[in-house]
């Protein structure tokens, strides 16, 4: 047999292109219909308004630039079949009594091969051997074909990413030793547990599976999450004002006010004593008030952002002149509050109003030109979807929100707990951050309307095309001083990006990236720290550049802020006074902390409101 005869034959293991591009075409065919009858069960008409249309295009030209370029698939299948043969190889010296290198390894940080059999047992290295082959094998065709754009490119990387996960071995009870074992061990109970499990899990989901990650039980509001003491001392619609009591007898004379993101609660800033930035923050000698965002249902469909805006920090600011007779305030913002502190200064600076003496952003976007791995759920067809989800219901489910973030770390916040909960029938741990990671909030459908529309799709804040109020807002007209804190790993504002909003304000700017990601980087107290983090005294044009010439520190940056706020003669926080107490100003106290809107869980709006209608 000749050499190109050998060849010939051996590539009747593979597509030839018109069967590869016919194989994708009629996938693609039965997925449109899968689309349509999930569609149908969400109340949508059109399937094209919805983020599953989106991925069905990207497959249509995946399908396209394989069967223009098919070589991209022949010679990642040639090297998956050699690679399958040298496992083949493998396996039989090491039923013979040999000791062989591995043919592929998980990657290190990958923790669902981390049970000894999966190494030791010959048949269960040969599946998770087999299953990295095939998973390296598809990455490596969606990540080499040619032709497609970026946002094609990142919904397949996305959905791939998905679906290699979901067939991981470890998510299956015959392909995963421990499940096996415990199976074993407890003559099925654990999957009698876990089932029952998935149906409680199942009756508290909304688009999505909410799987339980932490003992909801072990947690009480007020007791040990949220617990620095404080009162409510202001409300509106959308918000309580709270302020904490003071733990040092002299505080700064300049009070300061937190401005959290409204999906999630505002106590991710004060989980426990120990990791509490509310806490430190008090016992830092400032006079602390926090923004806790109202859990909104249908009835306040038409709160815009501008709302959030005049009924979140303009009103907490005019509220704390109140409570302090200060007329001023040092600001904190974190993720999205960063984005509407960072929208409320340029309001305030085009009214020429200067009470903000400070203004801090934690992890927050101004220019999403590159909003990360959340942008492969926006674009314009998702949005129209989501546009008229949210004017049928009036509100964005939390948990629908909560379910799509989660999915950007599958394997840690999903599959791990799928494991945990439903194959190995156990319940989870009690752990702070979780049991704050499911607390979710809702989002009024006006306000998420715009948010989306103005920051992911059109980028229009960093632009100076956003108008707030009848006002037209600019960023670089904010003269206030500022301090940016990112994280080097934060996937949902990523520094390299958060970097862009820095360079925009035209006031004193001091940039800082924090270790770790979104959550852990900025909640990373000085009696931990595990991490460290980076400054810069200049600030050049690429975020590559400045973290050239950034010096690294050890420990927490929280000291390194505190000394820039006091430090300064702008924020007006070196001369003290005596300690404020809640309710001795102007304002009396509503109720203590951490409130009413704060204790409310999405389940308990939607009933309330149903039964008010």
């Amino acid at each position: 047999m000749s050499e190109q005869t050998t060849a010939t034959d051996s590539m009747n293991f593979f597509y030839d292109p018109a069967e590869l591009a016919d194989i994708v075409s009629k996938a693609n065919t039965q997925y449109q219909q899968l689309i349509e009858q999930l569609m149908t069960r969400q109340g949508m008409s059109d399937p094209s308004l919805s983020i599953l249309f989106d991925v069905s295009e990207s497959l249509q030209k995946m399908a396209e630039q394989v069967a223009v370029n098919p070589m991209v698939v022949y010679e990642e299948q040639m090297n998956l079949w050699k690679s399958q043969i040298q496992l083949w190889q493998n396996v039989t010296r090491q039923l013979l009594g040999e000791t062989v290198e591995p043919v592929i390894e998980p990657a290190k940080d990958d923790r669902r091969f981390t049970d000894a059999e999966w190494a030791e047992n010959a048949l269960f290295d040969f599946i998770k051997q087999s299953y990295l082959l095939f998973a390296r094998s598809i990455f490596n065709t969606v990540h080499n074909i040619e032709g497609m754009s970026d946002q094609t490119r990142q919904t397949l990387d996305f959905h791939t990413r998905q679906f290699v996960n979901a067939m991981s071995p470890s998510n299956f009870v015959a392909t995963n030793p421990e499940v096996l074992r415990r199976t074993v061990e407890t003559k099925g109970r654990n999957l009698i547990q876990g089932m029952e499990q998935l149906v409680s899990d199942l009756k508290s989901s909304r688009d999505g599976l909410s799987v339980s990650m932490t003992d909801k039980s072990a947690f009480k509001l007020g007791e040990n999450v949220a617990s620095t003491p404080g009162d409510v001392v202001f409300q509106n619609d959308l918000m309580q004002l709270i302020q904490y009591k003071p733990s040092t007898d002299k505080v700064f004379k300049t009070p300061l006010l937190i401005v959290p993101p409204w999906i999630n609660k505002y106590y991710i800033l004060d989980l426990r004593p120990a990791n509490s930035m509310v806490k430190w923050l008090v016992d830092q000698g400032h006079t602390v008030f926090i923004i806790s965002w109202v859990n909104p249902g249908p009835s306040l469909r038409d709160k815009g952002f501008e709302d959030y805006m005049l009924e979140g920090p303009l009103a907490a600011i005019d509220a704390i002149e109140q409570a302090t007779n200060q007329k001023e305030v040092n600001v904190i913002s974190y993720c999205i509050g960063g984005t509407l502190t960072a929208s409320t200064l340029a309001y305030m600076a085009a009214k020429n109003d200067k009470r903000v003496k400070s203004a801090t952003y934690m992890a927050t976007l101004q220019d999403f030109t590159d909003p990360g791995e959340i942008g492969v759920f926006l674009n314009e067809s998702t949005y129209k979807g989501i546009e008229k989800q949210l004017d049928r219901d009036g509100y964005l489910d939390g948990r629908a929100m909560s379910f799509s973030f989660n999915l950007l770390r599958e394997n840690d916040l999903f599959w791990s707990f799928f494991i945990n909960n439903y194959l190995k029938g156990e319940r989870p741990a009690a752990f702070d951050l979780l049991y704050w990671n499911t607390d979710s909030t809702n989002m009024p459908a006006a306000m998420h309307k715009f948010y989306l529309r103005n920051m992911y799709l059109e980028n229009n804040l960093i632009q100076g095309k956003v108008e707030l109020n009848g006002t037209k807002i600019d960023l670089s007209k904010i003269e206030t001083p500022v301090y940016f804190v990112s994280t080097i790993q934060d996937h949902i504002a990523k520094w390299t990006s958060t970097y862009s909003g820095a360079q925009a304000h035209s006031g004193p700017v001091k940039f800082v990236l924090a270790g770790s990601g979104h959550i852990a980087g900025v909640v990373n107290p000085p009696t931990k720290e595990k991490y460290g983090y980076w400054t810069n005294d200049n600030l050049p044009d690429t975020p590559d550049a400045w973290f050239a010439g950034a010096e690294k520190h050890a420990g927490s940056w929280w000291p390194n802020w505190q000394e820039w706020v006091t430090a300064n003669a702008y924020a007006d926080t070196g001369s003290k006074v005596a300690a404020r107490v809640p309710g001795k100003g102007k304002l009396k106290v509503i109720e203590a902390a951490p409130g009413s809107f704060a204790s409310k869980k999405i389940v308990d709006v939607l009933k309330e409101e149903a039964v008010a209608d």
